[in-house]
């Protein structure tokens, strides 16, 4: 994981390359181009897939995902990619439970087949016709558990499925089978490289006799490096690449020649960083703008994550990216693309620290949370914050809006009726507190202890995150909470104020606790509750200044009102960090005034705001002492 700068692990300022991390990329780099291109001389491994478990869905008897037939009561996917035209062997593994009630793993069922190279969804699913023999199964006693999970007498139909083909039907001695892991082994018995869809990228000629494979190569190798380099490309630039493909021919075939140059192609400084050159007719100026192919990757990198696509290189390569109007038709047609997804995961995973979602861990025996509910919350949260980007609203919809995505699980932990299913869907809220990003599950779990709420915590990621206005860290001696007199139970907001009587404390927490207290319904995993301790929850807030608000939809309008400015320009301020690659400092802020002025005359869409930041001076020039 690469490190993090401002909130973000794009900044430059931050990133190096140490020893030990050249050495993965090379060991990256053999692999990928040893799976895109196909070796013939690669050896039999096997690769493991951990089911995750959700015990909701078998208890439900629901579909688990999209990928698996429609009368499937369990099972998992997973896409696995198969690097050449060869046998492969699929081992099932399942859930039983001994006589003494211990949970163990049934022997793998296993099957040998032949597959043709390249990505491939493999699925394992138990179809939904075995019900009769699950409800007709003893309920306990030999042969049967509680439940019916781990009941041997009865066998059940599980298929493993290619490409949503059947490729083998297995009769496993369970009524209700549950898949614990899906192995593949292979490749055994290759029989040729495959026609995959690397292979059809890389190849753009094929040579027919030796005299004609330098020609071709170097054909090849221009196209890929203009690709990965994200700019024309000369002679001199290829002759390198040429010289591993040389070594690579000579000790097999072509392909193998190919392989050993696209290897060395993948760790290439030109691939692995983003370089900006400044032209020598500036030489001692303090500012320059970007050339076009320059723009073309450092607003690629902003909007998708990844190299730019042939149009828009094409564009940059003709001078065509300067001029405003076809900018602006590019970044809108960026954001029309599929890629531009992961704007949404990268930036809003780290601006909203939602990535944290994937490793808390709340007290079970205090909160109901379960892995089911864990990936509920990210998918809830993803699907909100995507669908304010590409339905073009306005920035304020984050945290106002009046709909989110549940599924039955979510939908039961917030309690909203009529929601069925594994599926998760649109829906209209009438609870005006649930509304924005401060209602939502992944939000209030991070921002709590695993054992209760944290009305600092919370307090402190709405300032920080939401304000621009973070506290300053705690001087090293605060004192400990008192704990309370034996038998007595204090609220939260009970303990909070007797920490504030320390005038050291009070001086920040006097800012973060009131904004926390107005989230203290929710409790460490974001049921709203109405008691603490026993005690109705007071969630009225005043800040120093003076200004009252109750609960979270008080909270909420008052970020949109009174704090309305603070709040775009915070956002602004962390887009336009994200987007640059580095922290903003006290000369961007005009800047972000203008970024934000623009916006504003568009309700804040999302499309204008990052408009106005790709048209922006910081984004679109450099400070030459940079370099």
């Amino acid at each position: 994981m690469d490190d993090s700068g401002y909130g973000f692990d794009n900044i430059a300022a931050v990133l190096s390359t140490s020893p030990a991390l050249l050495d993965r990329y090379m060991s990256a780099a053999r692999k990928v181009s040893r799976l895109a291109v196909g070796d013939l001389t690669l050896k039999p491994g096997e690769e493991i897939y951990d089911a995750k478990r959700d015990p909701n869905k078998g208890a439900r008897n629901e579909q688990l995902n999209d990928e698996l037939p429609f009368d499937s009561r369990a099972g998992m996917t997973v896409d696995h990619y198969f690097p050449l035209d060869a046998e492969y062997v699929f081992k099932i593994r399942f859930l039983g439970v001994q006589s003494g009630g211990e949970e163990t793993e049934i022997d793998p069922y296993q099957v040998r087949v032949a597959v043709k190279a390249g990505l491939h969804t493999i699925g394992v699913t138990s179809p939904r016709e075995n019900l009769k023999a699950e409800n007709d199964a003893p309920a306990g006693g030999p042969g049967g558990t509680a439940g019916g999970r781990g009941a041997m007498q009865v066998p059940s139909p599980v298929d493993l499925r290619l490409g949503g083909a059947r490729l083998k039907r297995f009769d496993v001695r369970a009524t209700t089978p549950e898949i614990s892991k899906l192995i593949i082994g292979g490749p055994y018995a290759p029989t040729g490289r495959g026609e995959t869809d690397s292979r059809r990228a890389i190849f753009v000629c094929r040579p027919a006799t030796p005299a004609q494979e330098p020609a071709c190569a170097r054909t090849i190798l221009t196209s890929l490096a203009h690709r990965a380099f994200r700019r024309p490309v000369t002679g001199a630039d290829i002759q390198p690449l040429y010289a591993f493909y040389e070594r690579g021919r000579g000790k097999a075939d072509f392909e193998s020649g190919i392989q050993s140059a696209v290897e060395a192609l993948l760790v290439s400084p030109e691939f692995l960083f983003r370089i900006e050159r400044d032209p020598s007719a500036v030489e001692g100026a303090r500012t320059h703008r970007l050339s076009d192919v320059e723009l073309a990757s450092r607003l690629s990198f902003f909007l998708w994550s990844t190299i730019p696509d042939a149009e828009l290189l094409d564009l940059a390569e003709r001078g065509k990216l300067s001029d405003p109007p076809t900018l602006e038709r590019q970044v809108r047609r960026m954001l029309d693309d599929p890629r531009a997804d992961t704007l949404v995961s990268n930036f809003a995973g780290q601006w909203l620290h939602l990535r944290n979602v994937d490793t808390v861990k709340p007290d079970p025996v205090i909160f109901p949370f379960d892995e089911a509910l864990r990936q509920s919350f990210l998918t809830e949260t993803d699907l909100f914050v995507s669908s304010i980007f590409r339905e073009d609203r306005g920035l304020l919809d984050l945290l106002s809006a009046d709909y989110t995505f549940v599924n039955q699980r979510l939908a039961e932990h917030y309690g909203i009726p009529r929601v069925y299913g594994s599926q998760f869907r649109r829906v209209t809220l009438t609870d005006v507190n649930r509304r924005g990003l401060l209602g939502q599950g992944s939000v209030l779990t991070v921002t709590s202890y695993p054992n209760r709420t944290s009305v600092v915590q919370r307090g402190k990621w709405i300032l920080e995150n939401l304000l621009g206005t973070p506290p300053p860290p705690p001087p090293p001696d605060v004192p400990e909470l008192k704990p309370a007199p034996h038998g007595t139970l204090l609220s939260m907001r009970e303990q909070m104020q007797v920490h504030r009587a320390n005038a050291v404390c009070a001086a920040c927490h006097g800012r973060m606790d009131p904004i926390g207290f107005a989230l203290e319904n929710y409790d460490g995993v974001g049921r709203w509750r109405a008691e603490d301790a026993g005690a109705p929850i007071d969630a009225s807030g005043k800040l120093p200044d003076g200004t009252e608000f109750q609960g979270p939809a008080g909270l909420s309008r008052l970020l949109l009102t009174t704090y309305r400015d603070d709040f775009v320009r915070t956002a602004t301020e962390k887009l336009l960090t994200y987007a640059l690659g580095r922290g903003v400092e006290y000369y961007d802020y005009p800047t972000i005034r203008a970024i934000t002025r623009d916006a504003a005359r568009d309700n804040y869409r999302i499309s204008s705001w990052i408009l106005a930041i790709v048209k922006s001076t910081p984004f679109q020039m450099r400070r030459a002492s940079d370099s």
